[in-house]
C-alpha cells in the first residue's frame, strides 16, 4: 500500500512541478494533493498535522507569487502604480477569459493598457509589460524551488 500511495504522490509531484512550468495544471495545488493522498493513503502513520499545515502554508505562498512576481517586475521597470494594479487585475482577468494561459497575457496586457492609460507612452508601455513578463518568469523560477523544497521535506519525513 505505501508503494502504490509513493508512486501516486511521484506521479502527481510531477504533473505538479510541470503545471508550474506549463500554465495548463496547478503546480503546487497538485504537490500538496500528492502529499495529502500519501498521507490518506498511508493512514497518516509518518506525515503530521504540522507538516501539512507547513505545507498548506508554503502552497498558499506559491500561489501569491503569481502575483507579487508581476507585479515586482512591472515597478522594476518604472511602471506606475496604476501598471502594476494593471498586472494584478490582469492576472484575475487572465485566468478568468484566458485560462491557464491568462497567468500570461493577463499580467502583460493588464500593465500595457494601465501603463499607457497613465502616460500614453506606447514604448513605455510595453516596456512595463515586458518587465511583468520578467517578473512572471523570475517568479516561476522562484516557485519551482520553493516546490522542490516541499517535496524534499516530503521525502525527510516519510
Amino acid at each position: 500500500m505505501m508503494t502504490t500511495a509513493l508512486i501516486l504522490a511521484l506521479v502527481l509531484f510531477v504533473l505538479g512541478l510541470l503545471g508550474t512550468v506549463l500554465p495548463v495544471l496547478p503546480g503546487a495545488i497538485l504537490i500538496y494533493g500528492g502529499m495529502l493522498l500519501y498521507g490518506v493513503m498511508t493512514h497518516f502513520s509518518t506525515l503530521d498535522t504540522n507538516f501539512f499545515l507547513i505545507q498548506a502554508l508554503i502552497s498558499v505562498l506559491i500561489l501569491a507569487i503569481d502575483f507579487l512576481a508581476s507585479a515586482a517586475g512591472t515597478r522594476q521597470f518604472k511602471g506606475s502604480r496604476q501598471a502594476v494594479w494593471g498586472a494584478v487585475i490582469g492576472t484575475f482577468l487572465g485566468l478568468l477569459f484566458f485560462g491557464p494561459l491568462g497567468v500570461i497575457i493577463g499580467p502583460f496586457l493588464g500593465a500595457v493598457i494601465a501603463e499607457f492609460i497613465n502616460s500614453p507612452d506606447l514604448n513605455q508601455a510595453i516596456r512595463v509589460g515586458i518587465g511583468t513578463l520578467i517578473g512572471f518568469i523570475g517568479g516561476t523560477i522562484l516557485k519551482l524551488g520553493i516546490e522542490i523544497i516541499m517535496i524534499i521535506y516530503f521525502f525527510i519525513k516519510i
